[in-house]
């Protein structure tokens, strides 16, 4: 079947160059011979006119030009439209494209979506909520609930409301249940991992795997704000992880495939990177091979 691309930008994803993404997209399509046509995601994340659009003009590729939640939102609105899944990496952290392999480089990106091979990965839910990389509730949570009200984007802007956000934060209750078994934890942040990292190749959870039908949790416990950096720096991005379930200078980590965490205090949480409505109790499971993404090929 010939390839038909939708390309999807986020307007307000990272920190400029719309439209020289835009222009460069334009080039590189015509020049493969692939029909396309590029159009703007919508705040309000509806995409039924998109579903009809693909029946009806036997569209093949969705490709977004934009960070993790614009993937998130999209894939779990047109999965089940059986389309192939393509990123052109804009964010502020890109955790799915740098876990999945994606040059941040447009011009790179765009030849593995020209020239890379589609393949399923994993997603899971929280309380029915699509999530395909990295969830969390707690201290990243809130990070992200105010960075998306902070104007600017982009990498630098992150750090500086995680830096101030990083003194004034305390450790949360909460209990997790997996398979039967509950633990109890004073923890800073819950990370809820399908990608292995945060984005920015910061590593948060090292075994995670896009394909390996497992959720990777990361519980960061109750210790001093030092301490924190240290485990959270050493422990985890230079780690070398080889146990199943371990618990390491507060650091608990293990794989699973569903869980459900008691959040008494209401924790913020957020939803590959977007802020998103807490709850006092969050079911979280698997969803294997959830969607088909673009990847580089392996030969």
């Amino acid at each position: 079947m010939a390839r038909k691309i939708v390309y999807l930008l986020n307007p307000i994803a990272g920190r400029g160059g719309r439209s020289s993404i835009k222009e460069l997209i334009r080039q590189r399509t015509t020049e493969a011979g692939i029909p396309f046509e590029i159009l703007m995601t919508n705040r309000e994340g509806d995409y039924a006119f998109l579903e009809r659009k693909i029946s009806a003009e036997n569209i093949t590729d969705v490709v977004i030009a934009g960070g993790d939640g614009t993937i998130s939102q999209l894939a779990a609105c047109l999965r089940h439209t059986g389309v192939q899944f393509g990123l052109i990496p804009c964010g502020s952290g890109n955790g799915l494209a740098f876990a999945a392999g994606i040059s941040k480089d447009p011009t790179k990106a765009l030849d593995i979506i020209f020239n890379g091979e589609a393949g399923y990965i994993d997603s899971f839910r929280i309380n029915n909520q699509f999530s395909c990389m990295l969830s969390g509730v707690g201290f990243d949570a809130k990070v992200a609930h105010e960075f998306a009200r902070t104007p600017g984007r982009g990498l630098w802007t992150y750090v500086k409301v995680a830096a101030k956000n990083f003194f004034r934060t305390k450790p949360y209750p909460f209990v997790l249940t997996i398979n039967d078994e509950t633990i109890e934890a004073q923890a800073f942040f819950i990370s809820i991992a399908n990608s292995n990292q945060f984005g920015n190749q910061f590593t948060i959870a090292p075994k995670a795997d896009l394909q390996d039908g497992k959720i990777d949790i990361v519980v960061v416990k109750e210790m001093s704000k030092f301490q924190l950096v240290l485990s959270v720096l050493h422990q985890l991005r230079f780690g070398d992880i080889q146990e199943d379930i371990f618990s390491r200078k507060g650091i608990l980590y293990f794989q699973t495939h569903k869980l459900q965490i008691q959040n008494p205090s209401m924790a913020p949480l957020h939803i590959d990177g977007d802020p998103a409505d807490t709850t006092h109790l969050l079911e979280i499971e698997i969803i294997p091979s959830a969607f088909r993404l673009i990847r580089p090929s392996a030969t």
